[in-house]
């Protein structure tokens, strides 16, 4: 059967595929070329066209081309071409998105990690403080309470406060050195 370039595609395949394999043939190769310039990929482009081929295939009975089959052919091709351009686009904005948002949460498990443990050493150097050093490092950071407010409620002199306060911060620092360039840094990150 010779291969017109006009009509249905199922007067074409009426007779068998024999036909349909002759379009294939003679039309693949610039097909597959011109896919090629468009998706920059030749394992694609030949996926490209054979998409092309096995959809006219699949509706053969139904589909009837009103412009000439070579036409026909490329703009198809042109089309599932730049489909799957857009698909590739997506695909990318989406692992895009994944990928940051995946990010964003590691660094916030890491820094809850990190703060929960800077935490618990933070409330075990304040047990480790003798109680009036506690005492008077909890008033001022915690209860945010002035020197004079703290002297004036345990009734102690203002110095007292004063060296007791230098004693609990010394003491916290040497606890909690190794925390020192992790907290730095987590702080700068937030």
């Amino acid at each position: 059967m010779a291969v017109n370039d006009t009509g249905s595609i199922q007067s074409r395949t009426e007779s068998g595929t024999t036909a349909f394999e002759d379009v294939f043939k003679s039309h693949f190769k610039n097909l597959h070329a011109y896919a090629c310039t468009i998706v920059k990929d030749d394992i694609m482009a030949e996926e490209m066209v054979q998409n092309v081929f096995y959809k006219i295939w699949e509706r053969k009975a139904h589909l009837t081309i009103q412009t000439s089959l070579t036409a026909y052919l490329y703009r198809a091709v042109y089309h599932e071409s730049l489909n799957y351009i857009k698909h590739l686009k997506v695909k990318s904005a989406y692992q895009s998105f994944a990928t940051a948002r995946m990010n964003q949460n590691t660094d916030n498990a890491e820094k809850k990690v990190l703060l929960g443990e800077l935490e618990g050493r933070l409330r075990t150097a304040l047990q480790e403080l003798p109680e009036q050093c506690r005492t008077i490092f909890q008033m001022s950071r915690f209860e945010e309470l002035k020197y004079q407010e703290i002297a004036d409620r345990l009734g102690l002199s203002i110095k007292t406060v004063e060296n007791q306060m230098g004693k609990a911060l010394k003491l916290m620092r040497l606890k909690l050195i190794e925390f020192l360039p992790l907290l730095i840094l987590s702080l700068l990150n937030l």
